[in-house]
């Protein structure tokens, strides 16, 4: 699964818990339903990360970066779950 799909996943449920449909939360974005659902779903090749950002405030989220973690090895894997 790539990054946008993981986050389009989370817009979903989040905005499934707060009881928001996708009109409404298309409309206040200036996006179309079919867009915000394209975009849930992991079928929107590109969007905007303003657009993006956008959608987070209006399910009361934000978008952050951080630095990237290296993966783990096996081993460190397999040392945690020895734990």
């Amino acid at each position: 699964m790539s990054d946008i799909q993981e986050i389009g996943e989370l817009l979903y449920r989040r905005r499934k818990t707060l009881g928001l449909s996708q009109q409404q939360v298309a409309s206040a974005n200036g996006i179309s339903r079919v867009t915000l659902s394209r975009f849930e779903n992991g079928k929107l090749p590109e969007i905007g990360i303003r657009k993006v950002m956008a959608i987070c405030a209006t399910l009361g989220l934000e978008l952050t970066v951080k630095d990237a973690s290296p993966r783990p090895t096996l081993q460190e894997l397999i040392n945690e779950r020895e734990n």
